[in-house]
């Protein structure tokens, strides 16, 4: 492989003109089928196997006019202190405002009037009145939104206090100039590292086109293949950060080479034929783990991890292929290892290994290498304390409960508590198949009757038939809030009784609506996550295998990186659960973390985690196979890996860390737990639990038995084979040669 990757970065360098133009004409391509594609009409959100689904498809077959999956609006109407919502004035009031509802929007399937719906709290003091659309939440256009803004807007003029819940107000989650923050501070720390604003400047340039290729097909393609706008987020978060690295990893391995002597042609070459097999094998870490999210069965993360997989495809290509082009047009401008520009110190050495001194890496990994027990253990208790509040994690999807203070859908959900009870802001729906009932009717009586005497259930509603009488929808209120755990166990203790319920009517019953298909997926997350991880670590690990031509140092690196991980969860539940530095991260309500975000942080963490595993242990093990004695190689591979490793990992928790600032919870969440688990992973794992194992195992770290050796392919990551030809004198190019060393 490091022969013909060498190969292809040495056609690219001399080759640039074409290089760069083909990649020009993609990101065009890309860019104009964005703009001229259609507008995503929909982003179906199914979870195909769960009773919920089955439940949704059921009303859409025999009762469409229900619309069960349409988009849904609750306005909260709240009197003024001292009044009622039954004054004459107030229900006027409301009852206009209602009738604006159906009439502002064609896609309105309901608006019910909450006076004869019965939805006035006891005290008079609040009312709501629901409202059902014809379609999803991602298929109402931006006028529908409006009319519903518009109409409370005019009913707030009468002095009622009027707020809107529900999935109609739903929007592309804003994440502001945090992206862009992200950016600057990865600017920054290239800058520091390169000493150079052109060499600085590659890896963002190509990041940027890479993401922006990506995300623009992702726009191209979303009517066509029904992509949400969380699936272009996290394409962004993910392309960002790898490109970034790839192009780091490139470019600094090229710098090194010209240090050494080479060419610019020969050192682009060598750079691709080293650094591009660690970026190639970095990169399949990467796609296995995004593309082994479809073991879990849900459409929407299916589609978001195949769209950041294709992402971090363009950008190792993008790596392999215009990061040379570019440096043959950057020429001197790009300067060998160890200066800097005049800007930033005029040509002064920046690291010290030409006089003598050792620099950082150098000196922590000696000092490692001197006391593994002591820093294998600080390292092992430090995550092992920060994955203690694992076990008071508690899994659900977020509702309007976990919105801003400040956003109506809050307020209304806080109007709606306070006015009826918890439970009103997530009604379940129970759907009952009364085609084997002798008596539909009364069957679907006597389903509402066994369910009211459940606990936990507050209000169960009259049955309401569809038009054929063969299916009955039931609106059943619970005690406790949606999120609930009280609230779960009702869901269950519905389906449990479901047997006893057919026995006795003849009818079957399944529990749908929006809060028992959060309780079905985050079921669905938990059952897949072993499966999951065991298929994704398993691949990985015998690519590993592949790259190290070891058993152990790639069973080290999965368990650090399932260390590295849980510390990562155990933040996130500190943080969104608990609440910890809440305040400080803009987290305005605790509750249950997202239940896709352990398989989801599994996933991706993975992957990224690989990144600084191969390109560090690669060095290690380049260093070895060339003769080094164990604890030389560890030395070798810091002193040649530790800083660009520093600085990408630096990058990628500035590009997450950007989304922190999103106003959506989800995203936040996402941001927050991928930056503090690339933190444990880059620094504590890989910078100080990895030398260590590798300091304690020596020689027997790189064992591998000799049948396993030879029934394994030769990837020679390491570039040996660039090594032995340069030393024979011949060209592995064919056709030119290459400088001795």
């Amino acid at each position: 492989m490091a022969t013909f990757l060498y190969k292809l970065g040495k056609l690219a360098f001399r080759r640039r003109h074409f290089v760069a133009l083909i990649w020009v004409a993609l990101l065009t391509l890309a860019g104009v089928g964005a703009a001229s594609a259609p507008t995503a009409a929909s982003s179906s959100f199914s979870i195909p196997g769960t009773e919920a689904q089955k439940a949704f498809d059921l009303l859409e077959k025999r009762a469409p006019e229900a619309s069960a999956d349409g988009a849904s609006a609750r306005v909260v109407f709240k009197a003024p202190d001292g009044e009622k919502v039954t004054d004459p004035a107030n229900k006027a009031e409301i009852l206009k405002a209602v009738d604006a509802l159906r009439s502002g929007s064609d896609q309105v399937a309901r608006a019910d009037d909450p006076f004869r719906a019965k939805t006035v709290s006891k005290d008079g003091s609040t009312a709501y009145a629901s409202v059902s659309y014809k379609v999803t939440s991602m298929e109402l256009a931006d006028e529908d939104r409006d009319a519903l803004e518009r109409t409370t807007d005019d009913a707030r003029t009468s002095g009622l206090t009027v707020e809107v819940g529900g999935d109609a107000l739903q929007a592309v989650p804003e994440t502001g100039s945090s992206e862009v923050i992200g950016i600057a501070v990865a600017a920054v720390v290239l800058v520091i590292t390169f000493g150079s604003l052109i060499a600085a400047g590659l890896p963002l340039l190509t990041a940027l086109i890479g993401v922006g290729i990506g995300v623009s097909s992702i726009t191209a393609l979303a009517d066509a293949l029904d992509l949400g706008t969380t699936t272009s987020t996290l394409a962004m978060m993910i392309g960002l950060a790898v490109g970034i690295d790839y192009a780091l990893f490139i470019v600094s391995r090229y710098r090194g080479e010209l240090a050494e002597g080479r060419d610019r042609e020969e050192a682009a070459g060598r750079a691709v034929g080293t650094a591009g097999s660690a970026v190639v094998f970095a990169g399949l870490t990467v796609v296995i783990a995004l593309v082994g999210l479809a073991v879990v069965n849900i459409p929407m993360l299916t589609k978001m991890g195949f769209a950041a997989a294709g992402t971090v495809v363009i950008a190792v290509l993008i790596a392999l292929t215009l990061i040379p082009a570019l440096l043959g047009y950057a020429g001197r401008r790009v300067m060998p290892m160890g200066e800097k520009s005049r800007l930033f110190g005029g040509g002064r050495k920046a690291t010290a290994d030409q006089d003598g001194k050792p620099n950082m890496g150098t000196r922590w990994a000696r000092f490692v290498v001197r006391r593994p027990i002591a820093v294998l253990l600080v390292g092992i208790v430090g995550l092992g304390a920060a994955t203690l509040p694992v076990s008071q994690l508690e899994l659900g999807l977020p509702d309007d409960g976990a919105q801003p203070t400040s956003t109506t859908q809050r307020k209304a959900y806080d109007l709606v508590s306070d006015g009826f009870g918890p439970g009103f802001n997530g009604p379940l729906m129970v759907v009952g198949d009364l085609k084997g009932a002798d008596d539909p009717k009364a069957a679907a009586g006597g389903i509402a009757k066994t369910i009211s005497k459940l606990d936990d259930v507050l209000v169960v509603a009259p049955p309401v038939l569809n038009k054929a009488g063969d299916t009955a929808i039931i609106s059943v209120v619970p005690s406790s809030k949606p999120s609930g755990v009280e609230t779960e166990d009702l869901v269950h203790s519905i389906r449990d009784t479901g047997a006893r319920i057919t026995d006795d009517t003849g009818a079957e019953i399944m529990v749908t609506g929006t809060t028992a298909m959060n309780i079905d997926v985050s079921q669905k997350l938990n059952d897949a996550l072993l499966p999951y991880l065991a298929l994704v670590v398993g691949l990985a690990f015998l690519l590993l295998i592949v790259v190290f031509r070891s058993i152990l140092v790639p069973l080290k690196a999965a368990l650090g990186f399932l260390l590295s991980v849980l510390a990562a969860l155990g933040a996130v539940v500190a943080v969104f659960q608990w609440g910890w530095l809440g305040s400080l991260l803009g987290v305005e309500q605790t509750g249950p973390i997202m239940s896709m975000m352990p398989i989801f942080m599994v996933g991706v963490v993975f992957g990224l985690a690989m990144d600084y595993e191969v390109f560090l242990v690669t060095r290690m093990r380049e260093a070895y196979v060339h003769g080094e004695r164990p604890g030389q190689a560890i030395v070798t591979g810091f002193r040649h890996g530790a800083r660009v490793v520093s600085a990408a990992a630096v990058i990628m928790i500035a590009v997450f860390a950007g989304f922190i600032g999103s106003s959506e919870q989800m995203v936040k969440m996402i941001g927050f737990g991928l930056a503090i688990a690339v933190f444990f992973d880059a620094f504590v794992v890989r910078m100080a639990l990895v030398p260590a194992v590798l300091a304690l195992l020596g020689e027997k770290a790189w064992w591998l038995p000799k049948w396993l050796d030879r029934a394994l392919p030769d990837v020679d990551v390491e570039g040996e084979g660039l090594r032995t030809a340069a030393d024979r004198g011949a060209d592995p190019d064919g056709d030119r040669e290459l400088a001795r060393v």
